[in-house]
């Protein structure tokens, strides 16, 4: 028995109608559904391989479809919705109570996701339009609040399913099920390997017992290691270079939904080539359907394929020798080292080596407690406004995302002051961009304005102002991933030459006119910045305006003119920019839009180039 299977039946599925003229047509298929995927298979006897599936943190609202006793066109009459990204799958069950039992159970497995609807449509959407509010649209919004808790299939006690006849999953097996005579294991604690051989542990996730015949150590492998569902080539490619093992590799999905990519990383690709190869799993034509790296050798499933790589190259690059996960090694930042901790006893610090100095002061390694990496920011004497900054350090602390440095807190007891933050392993990301020069993909560059671009969303949704976006107040982590640092600082600035707009230190090539001009800053102002910083980006850390002085700088804006396309950035990357550089604030996009525009960029540029 599979214990990853929480039900599994043989139901029919609606087609999708993606176009108003398709007609439609109901199929038997063998639903299953684990924890992490609703997989449907052709469900005959003589053809047994799946059809298709839905990862379940994809899925946005299920819910009983209200059919007021309208004809169904096939023997089972009680239907069912799931609605995942665009799209919506009616299933049809056999019986009421089987019905309500998969209601019941994948709103159970989808009650964490945090995309759930607030409005769904009740009724079938037939004949280009929803039948409960005519709306002819496909993606029009929902006509009747959705409560995923207090829907009336899930709060009444169920009867249990009528019993049906169990059928094995069929191949090809997802990343996800594994065969139903490996024992699955799942991991207390935490276990950082020491030797090659040695297979790291995540607390809380499963492996696959191998063997035992060792009293103290088993054999095991880690169950999808080598699956990344949510990550796009420039990620892959970063991942892989930061582990750099000859043979390094991971399945991620492909751009074509439903498909998978092989990517790999080799140190020897030769002079002028790239260390990495970027394999399609392709499918045969035959039945049952097999799948393959190197058509002479398919297999029934992702798992063969991968075991059997990893012993012959088989016209790969080399074979597939150290899977890479996205897993982070370390646990997220949290927002302060405690809850209401913000003030830090100095004597719980110590310092290590210099990182650099900037408008403040100069910034150090160190180590909290003897055990936490943290930058630990020395305050000079004038230069700031520390009382007002103190206040807004508690505010600032409460600031926490994945893609914003994180404030842990301050010391203000004694002098100099210190502002302690989390440590940044790679640095400043103009310094990073301008050492590795001439070794960024584009889909890498266009990476770090997306980090950036998240980061600033989250500000402008918290109603937070940066007021010094650029490449300097950006940080790289040691994974590559771009963080933004020193939000609002700027405001706490006691330099004249660099709060004063005629003051030569002051960042003129970053604003707009009505910030050089009025002091006027705001999220959009940020927005302007922003298209600056993708400017640096681009061109892999040159100065912007850099024969021109502020003077002249201000000049040239305000008479319209705009820093050039940078030769790495493709024109719709340059429209971005453009777009960032509208003259009047309100015609600027939000960094929600922004971020919506660059999210397809990413998928774009990979897909279809340049």
């Amino acid at each position: 028995m599979n214990f990853n299977i929480i039900l599994e039946e043989i139901l029919i599925k609606r087609s999708q109608q993606k176009k108003k003229t398709s007609p439609l047509n109901y199929k038997e298929r063998l639903f299953v559904l684990t924890k992490s995927m609703l997989t449907y298979y052709e469900g005959r006897a003589e053809k047994k391989y799946r059809k298709g599936f839905i990862d379940i943190s994809r899925i946005k609202c299920v819910e009983v479809v209200k059919n007021d006793d309208a004809i169904i066109p096939c023997q089972n009459k009680y239907p069912f919705q799931v609605i995942h990204d665009a799209n919506t799958l009616y299933i049809f069950a056999p019986s009421a109570q089987s019905r309500d039992l998969w209601v019941k159970k994948l709103k159970e497995e989808i009650k964490n996701n945090n995309n759930i609807m607030i409005k769904y449509h009740p009724k079938f959407w037939a004949d280009g339009s929803y039948q409960c509010c005519r709306q002819t649209e496909k993606l029009a919004p929902g006509c009747e609040k959705y409560n995923l808790f207090e829907s009336g299939s899930i709060k009444k006690a169920l009867p249990p399913a009528p019993e049906t006849k169990k059928r094995r999953p069929p191949p090809p097996v997802p990343p996800e099920e594994e065969d139903n005579s490996e024992e699955i294991v799942i991991a207390m604690y935490d276990f950082q390997a020491t030797e090659a051989h040695d297979l790291r542990l995540e607390r809380g996730q499963e492996y696959i017992i191998l063997e035992k015949n060792d009293v103290h150590w088993w054999r095991a492998r880690d169950k999808n290691g080598w699956y990344c569902r949510n990550t796009n080539r420039s990620k892959a490619e970063q991942l892989l270079r930061i582990e750099d093992k000859e043979g390094g590799f991971m399945v991620r999905d492909s751009s074509q939904p439903g498909l998978y990519t092989v990517s790999l990383y080799t140190k020897f690709g030769g002079e002028g080539s790239s260390n990495f190869r970027h394999y399609h799993i392709k499918e045969t034509t035959t039945s049952p359907k097999k799948y393959y790296l190197a058509e002479k050798h398919a297999f029934g499933s992702i798992p063969e394929i991968i075991e059997y790589h990893k012993h012959n190259a088989a016209g790969l690059v080399t074979r597939l020798r150290y899977p890479v996960s996205t897993k982070g090694k370390n646990a997220p930042t949290t927002a302060g080292f405690s809850y209401e901790k913000w003030e830090i006893n100095p004597s719980e610090l110590t310092f290590m080596r210099e990182l650099g100095s900037g408008l403040f002061g100069v910034v150090r390694l160190g180590k909290w407690r003897a055990q936490y990496k943290v930058a630990i920011k020395a305050i000079r004497e004038g230069a700031m406004c520390e009382e007002d900054f103190i206040e807004e350090a508690k505010v600032m602390m409460k600031l926490t995302h994945p893609k914003l440095v994180q404030l842990y807190g301050v010391c203000t007891q004694q002098k100099p002051m210190y502002i302690v933050t989390e440590f940044m392993e790679r640095g400043c990301l103009l310094n990073f961009l301008r050492q590795k020069q001439g070794h960024f993909s584009r889909d890498m560059l266009l990476s770090m304005c997306q980090d950036v671009c998240e980061g600033m969303e989250y500000l402008e949704r918290n109603s937070f102002i940066h007021r010094d976006l650029a490449a300097r107040n950006c940080l790289v982590n040691e994974a590559g991933v771009v963080k933004v640092c020193d939000f609002g600082m700027a405001r706490y600035v006691l330099d004249d030459q660099y709060t004063s707009s005629s003051g030569a230190k002051f960042p003129v090539k970053w604003c707009p006119p009505e910030v050089f001009n009025y002091s006027r800053f705001s999220s959009k102002s940020d927005v302007w910045s922003f298209g600056v910083l993708m400017w640096e980006v681009f061109t892999e850390g040159r100065m912007p305006f850099e024969k021109s002085t502020n003077y002249e700088v201000v000049t040239m804006v305000t008479r319209g003119h705009r820093l050039p396309r940078p030769k790495l950035a493709s024109k719709y990357v340059y429209e971005v920019m453009l777009r960032c550089w509208q003259e009047k604030p309100e015609v600027r996009p939000s960094f929600e839009d922004l971020l919506r525009t660059i999210d397809e960029l990413v998928e774009c540029e990979e897909t279809f180039g340049r």
